[in-house]
């Protein structure tokens, strides 16, 4: 039952009421999660912070705010609770929005709520600029909201998992391959940071696979058996025409081939994303051919063991990193767009300038592109192309400290290759650490290069194994 007993006031009354009469209203919060030390506070002090709450025309108490504390209050047996009952329009537009301000002080709405306002606010006809003004939320975010509620798939992952609005919508990419997703949610709930590397590998593997695909099946439309390994130097199976010759002493090629024949062929991509077709026979006599003595591609012998892990960790290790030079760059145009720097970028300029002015110097001599790109500024990258660079801090004085730093780290970068993994240096670790000081959250493959040891000689750490890669990425499987 309600108390009669009441506070007055211009905005509403305070009442106490019996939780267990309120009717809870719809709420924002797809969850209302009690945890013990929430129960234990409210059986020990009361409800101390009244709800909030409206009376419809029939003269029940509404609960509007305050959905936690009235199921706490039920949950341990309280008689009464105060509740602030204020005049309130029955517009569900106008209940949402009040749930999202008063809940967002409170115990953090997650984005599996907010969503669903989101949504639920656009259903009421308020545009994306309106929510994020009523709602004193970025536009950017409800609109991200709003794209991962046109997803049961994506909508269920946020729920279910706690993910946020950018991570389900990256989801979204990856519907439907379940290994990719399980992986990518597993990387999201446990080590959060690593989720754009992540991410972007397995969008680079998605784009390399896709394409090995799309030239597969053309291949099999022209008649060729496609193999899903390479057979290797020493298969006994297949023999690659590269190392065969035609009745003339010439190098066999896909043309020499007959179209009666069985034709085999492997399909691999490259690290670039370039797609290479690599084309086998069974019986290279029958076909009049033979073998060339003097091919450069003859093996002194198969791989060890060990050698064939070493390279199957170099391949990983070199997409790891062309990943997350993806995912670093994108982090260096959004820190360079920041309204301020950090302190010491000033001094980082001046190590730069210093320390790596061959690579610097290298890349002011070639018109400063990247620069270019990584300030939003349109170039062409071309070495005689207009530099914009001192247009843009004539016309923007107070970007002058943006455009040195960005001319400076544009020069470390582009002089970063998969070498810098492979024979990580006092330099780039230096360099990689101040990135991450700053804030960038660094892979596993660049953590290499910062744990070098600064106080070894820095020499070359490529054994002969590395030195036979020639960048292939197998989107099959891999052959032993």
């Amino acid at each position: 039952m309600t108390d009669t007993t009441r506070t007055t006031t211009d905005a509403g009354t305070l009442e106490h009421v019996d939780p267990q009469v309120v009717i809870v209203e719809a709420n924002v919060r797809t969850t209302a999660p009690l945890d013990k030390e929430f129960l234990a506070s409210i059986r020990e002090n009361g409800v101390l912070t009244p709800i909030l709450a409206r009376r419809d025309e029939n003269g029940n108490i509404i609960v509007r705010a305050g959905q936690r504390r009235t199921l706490a209050a039920r949950e341990v047996g309280l008689p009464t609770i105060p509740a602030f009952v204020v005049e309130a329009t029955e517009a569900i537009a106008d209940r949402i929005i009040q749930q999202l301000v008063e809940n967002e002080h409170r115990t953090a709405l997650t984005d599996g709520d907010r969503v669903a306002a989101f949504q639920q606010l656009a259903f009421e006809g308020l545009t994306p600029r309106v929510i994020a003004k009523r709602t004193a939320t970025k536009q950017a975010e409800v609109k991200q909201g709003l794209k991962v509620a046109e997803s049961r798939f994506a909508t269920a992952a946020v729920v279910e998992h706690q993910l946020t609005f950018d991570q389900a919508a990256t989801l979204m990419e990856f519907e439907g391959d379940d290994e990719r997703v399980a992986d990518l949610i597993e990387v999201a709930t446990t080590e959060p940071a690593q989720f754009a590397h992540a991410a972007q590998r397995a969008r680079d593997d998605k784009a390399r696979a896709e394409e090995v695909a799309r030239v597969s099946v053309e291949l099999r439309e022209q008649g060729y058996t496609v193999l899903d390994r390479d057979p290797g130097y020493y298969d006994d199976t297949y023999t690659r025409i590269g190392d065969l010759l035609t009745k003339d002493g010439n190098k066999v090629t896909p043309d020499d081939l007959p179209t009666d024949s069985e034709r085999f062929v492997f399909v691999r991509s490259y690290i670039s994303g370039s797609v290479e077709t690599t084309h086998f026979v069974t019986d290279y006599k029958a076909l009049g051919f033979s073998k060339d003595t003097g091919s450069s591609n003859a093996q002194s012998g198969p791989m060890s063991d060990e050698q064939k892990a070493q390279r199957r960790e170099l391949i990983a290790n070199n997409k790891a990193w062309a990943s997350a030079e993806v995912v670093r760059r994108e982090w260096l145009t959004a820190f360079l767009g920041r309204k301020t720097l950090p302190k010491d970028a000033g001094m980082f300029v001046a190590r730069a300038l210093t320390t790596h002015r061959s690579s610097v110097s290298d890349a002011m001599s070639r018109g400063n592109g990247f620069a270019h790109t990584l300030l939003g500024i349109d170039h062409d990258g071309g070495m005689w192309s207009g530099d914009k660079l001192a247009a843009h801090v004539e016309t923007n004085p107070s970007k002058a400290g943006h455009v040195t730093l960005a001319v400076a780290l544009a020069g470390i970068e582009s002089h970063t290759s998969k070498d810098t993994w492979r024979r990580p240096t006092r330099d780039m670790s230096a360099y990689f650490g101040q990135l991450t000081a700053w804030g960038y959250a660094a892979s596993d493959i660049e953590q290499i290069v910062i744990d070098h040891d600064t106080t070894s000689a820095d020499t070359d750490s490529v054994d002969d194994v590395e030195e036979q890669d020639d960048d292939t990425v197998e989107a099959t499987t891999e052959n032993d």
